[in-house]
């Protein structure tokens, strides 16, 4: 019989973390599971310039790992390791990973979601050697070389400006006609002088047979084609939610994010869910850590109240 928590928190980003510090905090025994280090997407983020308190900023992996240690000092419990289903048993959850089983009152989803791809021939075969899905990762690879990005939004923008500490030249690729980051990070991008931009333009198909040699890319308005040079490419084109796993249980929209009300209920009473995983409007580091907040006081009002109507 495995053993019993109260809250079993699946994924360490922010937001689960910040759940995870709430919900020890509240002296309520929890577990958080997590494949890799904790910290999420954050942790791969050079500079954090727009969470309060940090006027001058941040390293991503830097407040990661602040999280994380103020989280163990309440007593949060974290295992290396990854949830492949979730059961419903009763009153409780059965998680169950690869190498165990948990048996929880309630369940925090903050899987959070995985870059989305270009989908195109080659990827696979060159991603980690020519292409690569974060900036600050890989920039300093491609010193002094030229590189694409693709994409449009904040994201690529960002990491098109870190970028430029390293590469010689950065083109970005974009299918619309303008941006959509944020005024402040275009007008960085627009005034850098080792930035350039392609509009209304697509990734067609990766150059290069025993490494890359650029990116062949489609006008979407004149039909025509062009061939870009460059020794990496960058892909920044939005996330797939990381709830595969879970899709038989509670509902998702369209997309595979999981739908959630105010409290961060899932269709699954006893369930919460919070982070980049949940249907929303806005993803940044801010809402992730008040979401996941939410979703612990909610899962601790959760369990009370089932312990209320079934006393041990």
């Amino acid at each position: 019989m495995p053993e019993t928590y109260d809250i079993v928190i699946l994924g360490g980003g922010p937001s689960g973390l910040t759940a995870g510090m709430y919900a020890s905090r509240a002296l309520i025994k929890t577990i958080l599971l997590e494949k890799l280090t904790p910290g999420g997407q954050i942790a791969l983020t050079d500079r954090v310039e727009n969470y309060p308190g940090f006027p001058d900023g941040i390293n991503g992996y830097d407040i990661a790992q602040l999280m994380e240690k103020q989280a163990k000092k309440f007593g949060l419990e974290i295992a290396n390791t990854e949830a492949k289903k979730i059961e419903k048993d009763g009153d409780n959850f059965i998680i169950k990973t690869d190498s165990a089983q948990y048996q929880s009152r309630s369940v925090i989803i903050s899987t959070g979601a995985m870059p989305r791809t270009l989908g195109l021939s080659g990827e696979v075969k060159f991603t980690g050697r020519g292409i690569s899905y974060c900036g600050t990762c890989d920039a300093p690879f491609f010193k002094g070389k030229e590189v694409i990005v693709v994409g449009g939004g904040d994201t690529a923008v960002e990491e098109g400006l870190y970028l430029t500490r390293f590469a010689g030249k950065v083109t970005l690729v974009h299918r619309r006609d303008k941006l959509r980051a944020t005024p402040i990070i275009q007008q960085r991008a627009f005034a850098n002088q080792k930035m350039r931009f392609i509009w209304n333009s697509t990734a067609e198909s990766i150059l290069g047979t025993d490494k890359i040699t650029g990116l062949k890319i489609k006008d979407v308005k004149t039909g025509a084609f062009k061939e870009l040079p460059g020794d990496g490419i960058f892909v920044f084109i939005g996330y797939i939610p990381n709830t595969g796993f879970i899709k038989e249980l509670i509902n998702l929209d369209k997309t595979g994010y999981i739908i959630t009300d105010g409290e961060m209920q899932t269709s699954v009473k006893g369930i919460f869910a919070c982070g980049d995983v949940i249907r929303k409007s806005l993803r940044q580091l801010v809402t992730a850590c008040g979401e996941g907040a939410v979703a612990a006081v909610n899962a601790q009002h959760y369990i009370e109240e089932i312990k209320n109507h079934h006393p041990t």
